[in-house]
């Protein structure tokens, strides 16, 4: 391995014997170190590889800005995340997440809290992604002893779910937006409020997940041409009239405030979720 850049005496950005960029951490790794010279490999402690050569630029730029400490403790947190969760992270998520932590280790330091005006959402409907937010701030704590406030977890939450979806921040703000208007929708059309805690509810909000899923990454369900398909669709329609108007309602919602149309397709599932939904609640 050859040095690119020195970061600083414990941080090396290399190149290896096939081009690939690494970051490369160490005690005295980095000490009098030139662009150009052989690593003394004896001395790397960890190497972090980002397979997008984005990706990799941004995580130089992050461990030139960041303590180190934050950065293996980052991925220790992910680690942790792994294992509760079956679906793959995007490698993302180690930069996001180091960078999130430990901007807010030092606003908490500085007295400076922000508060997320989505919290009650992402606990509502990515429950699994915010007690694992929950638990990263209970390690914060104990490693560093810093208390931040609930809504980090929240924060975090969005970062892991981000990072399961393979989406930017921005898109993650508008999808859980339409998700809780979804929700709202639901409850003024049947006016009444659901039990958040609710197995019926959790299910529902779970098809929400994949439909807003769905939606943004362009993959609806289609319409299907055969002519069973078309008079199950009928059926659903005729049988379940309450129901199917509130889809409609919320179809209405999504491509008024997110110019995103849903197929017919999935409003009839979103049907059978409402009628699954209320016929629970009822009884």
């Amino acid at each position: 391995m050859r040095v690119k850049k020195v970061i600083n005496n414990s941080i090396l950005s290399v190149i290896d014997e096939k081009g690939n960029e690494m970051i490369v951490t160490g005690k005295g790794i980095g000490f009098k170190r030139k662009t150009g010279e052989f690593v003394d490999e004896t001395l790397v402690e960890k190497v972090y590889h980002m397979e997008d050569k984005a990706e990799q630029r941004r995580l130089r730029e992050l461990v030139a800005q960041i303590p180190l400490e934050h950065l293996k403790f980052t991925e220790a947190c992910i680690e942790e995340i792994k294992s509760q969760i079956r679906q793959p992270l995007n490698e993302s998520l180690l930069i996001t997440l180091a960078d999130h932590i430990s901007f807010a280790i030092q606003r908490k330091k500085q007295g400076v809290e922000f508060n997320n005006p989505l919290s009650d959402a992402i606990v509502c409907y990515y429950p699994t992604e915010y007690q694992l937010g929950k638990r990263c701030l209970q390690a914060i704590e104990r490693e560093y002893g810093v208390r931040l406030n609930e809504d980090e977890a929240a924060f975090i939450a969005l970062h892991i779910v981000n990072a399961e979806l393979n989406t930017d921040m921005s898109q993650m703000h508008d999808m859980t937006r339409l998700m809780d208007g979804c929700v709202r929708v639901t409850e003024f059309y049947y006016r009444k409020q659901f039990d958040r805690d609710s197995l019926d509810f959790n299910r529902f909000t779970v098809h929400l997940r994949y439909l807003v899923q769905r939606l943004y990454q362009g993959a609806m369900m289609e319409d299907k041409a055969e002519e069973r398909d078309e008079m199950f669709r009928e059926l659903i329609r005729r049988n379940c009239k309450e129901h199917y108007a509130c889809a409609e309602r919320i179809a209405s919602y999504i491509a008024t405030n997110f110019d995103k149309t849903i197929s017919e397709e999935e409003k009839i599932y979103l049907t059978i979720h409402l009628k699954r939904l209320n016929m629970n609640e009822d009884e």
